[in-house]
């Protein structure tokens, strides 16, 4: 017998896929609410069946909305977007979004509501990203004073698109010949990187917990790091020695400036060539450090206290991008 029913927006996503999990494990039905369900079929193994559904919903159309929340007992919304790109931007995803969330789910009587946020959100933040994450905070707890809010720094796992994202630069031809990767501002910010895995629990304990209520996290992992010293990593993990190139922010920032405007045109914005080397945005961003404030609530506050590292995680997914896979034995780049 299920606890009851969560509904996930974005739940098709990243984050979303290991949420669903971890709320199925802990006894919830899950309704996974995105904007094209056709292409979402493979969300629905994250339960046995019969526990995982889909359902059609845009965070923008009100009315959709309000039909993914009825009956749930509690409503997790994950919208987000890292970089704008055609008709989707930042205001309308992240802040507008979570407005409409907050009020279907106050409207319909859910019993909880986990709001996704970010390490990093600030209303006075040049960043559009961060500015938009902290707005959508205030309104939702305008609007639903009681949810609980989770701030994970840079999320890793299988499907990221962090590591992957670099281990990829690093073991691309161009990168065979120019052995060098893009550290913009010199590769100092300063980065807390927290397993996915356990971003899932944080949401499934705010989901479960009742002495959570109104209250605000931040999601981080054990280590702290410097930009550099990740690309190290990355480069030591797949035997590929690669060298930060220090981009100042007064270069990097008209960069990302223009590979920002170029991705919100088609072709490029209808995602044929993947995703952005950079915006602008993510220059701003880069430009402060990531990492848990030292007097946040965190997640041991939520009972969550075998914390998984970069270290024990990583290796076991960046294996495709040695010279020879999972065959590679050190040396033989």
């Amino acid at each position: 017998m299920s606890k009851g029913l969560v509904t996930i927006f974005g739940g098709s996503g990243f984050i979303g896929r290991y949420a669903a999990r971890a709320l199925v494990r802990d006894g919830w039905r899950v309704r996974v609410a995105v904007r094209k369900p056709h292409l979402a079929g493979d969300a629905k193994l994250a339960g046995p069946p019969g526990w995982v559904d889909l359902a059609q919903a845009n965070v923008r159309n009100r009315m959709s909305v309000e039909r993914a929340v009825e009956g749930a007992d509690a409503v997790v919304n994950l919208v987000g977007i890292l970089f704008e790109k055609g008709p989707q931007n930042f205001e309308a995803a992240q802040r507008e979004g979570a407005i409409n969330v907050a009020e279907a789910a106050k409207k319909a009587g859910v019993k909880r509501l986990v709001q996704i946020s970010a390490i990093g959100a600030d209303e006075d933040s040049k960043s559009d990203y961060a500015r938009t994450k902290a707005e959508a905070e205030k309104a939702v707890r305008e609007v639903f004073p009681e949810a609980v809010i989770l701030r994970p720094s840079i999320v890793f796992g299988p499907e990221d698109g962090f590591f992957n994202k670099f281990a990829a630069m690093a073991s691309s031809p161009v990168s065979n010949v120019l052995p060098f990767l893009p550290a913009i501002g010199g590769g100092k910010t300063q980065l807390q990187p927290v397993y996915a895995g356990d971003v899932a629990d944080a949401i499934a304990a705010a989901v479960n917990r009742d002495d959570v209520e109104g209250k605000t996290f931040e999601l981080g992992g054990p280590r702290v790091y410097t930009f550099k010293e990740l690309y190290d990593f990355i480069g030591e993990t797949i035997d590929r020695k690669r060298y930060a190139f220090p981009i100042p922010n007064f270069i990097a920032k008209p960069m990302g400036l223009t590979f920002g405007a170029l991705w919100r045109v088609p072709p490029l914005a209808w995602g044929f060539f993947g995703d952005p080397p950079i915006t602008g945005d993510q220059v701003e961003m880069l430009k402060s450090d990531n990492v848990v404030a030292d007097d946040a609530l965190t997640l041991a506050d939520l009972g969550i206290d075998d914390i998984e590292s970069v270290e024990s995680i990583v290796p076991s997914y960046l294996w495709p991008y040695r010279a020879y896979g999972e065959f590679h034995q050190k040396g033989e780049a």
